[in-house]
C-alpha cells in the first residue's frame, strides 16, 4: 500500500508540472518556446501569447531561454530541450549560421520546428516563419527619422550583431529607404551595441564626442534603444537629438513620453508567439501548416501612445 501511494504521488507531482497547457490526456501536444533572451520584454510578452494560447488549445508549454542574446549560451538549451523530445520547438534563433546545427538535431529527432521572429539561413529548418516585416519596419524608421530631423543631418544606426537576422532586415530597409529618398540626410552607418544597454550608452557617447553634429539616431532593438536614450538624456541632447527606436517595452515608453525618443515601431510578439503555438500543433496534427507569417508594427508617437488600440501594442514584463 505504501508503494502504491508513493508512486500515485510521483503521478499526481508530474501531472502538477506538466507545462502551461489548459488540457490533459496522454495526446497533450508538448511544446517548448526557447526565447532568444529571457526577461528581455519583447519574450515575454511572446510568452504571454504563446502561454495564453497554449492554454486555450490544451497544449503543455514550457519556455525557456538564456540569459544574453547570445548562441553559445542558447545552444546548450536547444540540446537539453531536444533530450526531452517535446513535440515542437518554438526558437528565436540568437545567430543565422551558429543555430543550424543544433536546430538540425532537433529536425532529425522529427521534433516539429517554428521559428519565432528571428531565423536561420538553412530554409530546410522551421515548418513555419513568423515575424515582423522588418525590412518594412526598417524603412518606417528611416522616414520617420528623416521627418523629425527636417530631412538633413547625420544619422546613426545602433543594432545587435551582424548574423541576427531581424536587425539585419531592419537595417536593410532604413538604408535602402534613406539612399533612395532622403538626399539630405548622411548615413554614418552602423555600430553594434551586442544587446547590451551599457554598450550602446557608450556608443552614442562617443559618436557625439566625436561628431557633434549628430542630428539622429535609429535603435535598431529595445536594448539598443534604452542605452542609446540614457546616452542623450546624460548628454544633455534630449530633443536637439532625435531618436527613432524599434520596440516597445515599458522603458522606450518612458523614454517616448519624457521626449527622450521621438517615435517607437512595435512589434505584435503576443501574436507571434500565439501563431508559433498554433502552427506548432498544426505541425504536430498533420495539419496544414504556414510557412511564412508576416506579422504587423505599428508606429508610436507621444501623441498617440494613450490610445487604447496602441497601448494594447506595448510590450510587458509579464503575464
Amino acid at each position: 500500500m505504501r508503494k502504491a501511494m508513493a508512486v500515485l504521488g510521483t503521478l499526481m507531482l508530474i501531472t502538477a508540472c506538466g507545462g502551461g497547457g489548459g488540457g490533459g490526456g496522454t495526446d497533450q501536444v508538448r511544446v517548448t518556446l526557447v526565447q532568444g533572451l529571457a526577461g528581455e520584454e519583447f519574450y515575454e510578452t511572446m510568452a504571454c501569447g504563446a502561454r495564453a494560447k497554449a492554454q486555450e488549445l490544451g497544449v503543455a508549454l514550457d519556455v525557456q531561454g538564456p540569459q544574453k542574446f547570445d548562441p553559445t549560451l542558447q545552444t546548450p538549451i536547444v540540446n537539453s530541450v531536444v533530450a526531452g523530445k517535446p513535440d515542437a520547438l518554438l526558437i528565436a534563433p540568437t545567430d543565422v549560421k551558429a543555430m543550424i546545427a543544433p536546430l538540425t538535431q532537433a529536425k532529425q529527432q522529427d521534433i516539429k520546428i517554428i521559428l519565432v521572429d528571428t531565423v536561420v539561413e538553412d530554409q530546410s529548418i522551421g515548418l513555419s516563419r513568423i515575424s515582423t516585416d522588418n525590412v518594412k519596419g526598417g524603412a518606417a524608421a528611416a522616414k520617420a527619422l528623416s521627418e523629425q530631423i527636417g530631412g538633413k543631418g547625420k544619422v546613426l544606426v545602433i543594432s545587435t550583431d551582424p548574423g541576427v537576422s531581424t536587425v539585419d532586415a531592419r537595417i536593410k530597409g532604413f538604408e535602402e529607404e534613406i539612399r533612395a529618398n532622403h538626399a539630405g540626410v548622411g548615413y554614418l552607418g552602423v555600430q553594434y551595441s551586442h544587446n547590451d544597454v551599457g554598450e550602446a550608452s557608450r556608443i552614442v557617447n562617443a559618436a557625439l564626442a566625436k561628431d557633434p553634429g549628430l542630428a539622429g539616431i535609429f535603435a535598431a532593438n529595445l536594448n539598443s534603444a534604452t542605452g542609446a536614450g540614457s546616452a542623450l538624456q546624460q548628454a544633455g541632447k534630449l530633443g536637439e537629438v532625435k531618436m527613432v527606436g524599434f520596440d516597445a517595452g515599458p522603458a522606450q515608453v518612458k523614454q517616448l513620453k519624457d521626449g527622450v525618443v521621438q517615435a517607437l515601431i512595435a512589434q505584435l510578439p503576443g501574436e507571434i508567439g500565439a501563431k508559433g503555438v498554433e502552427q506548432a500543433v498544426a505541425a504536430v496534427k498533420g495539419q496544414q501548416v504556414t510557412p511564412s507569417i508576416p506579422t504587423d508594427a505599428t508606429i508610436v508617437t507621444a501623441q498617440n501612445v494613450d490610445q487604447p488600440e496602441v497601448r494594447r501594442v506595448l510590450y510587458k514584463a509579464g503575464c
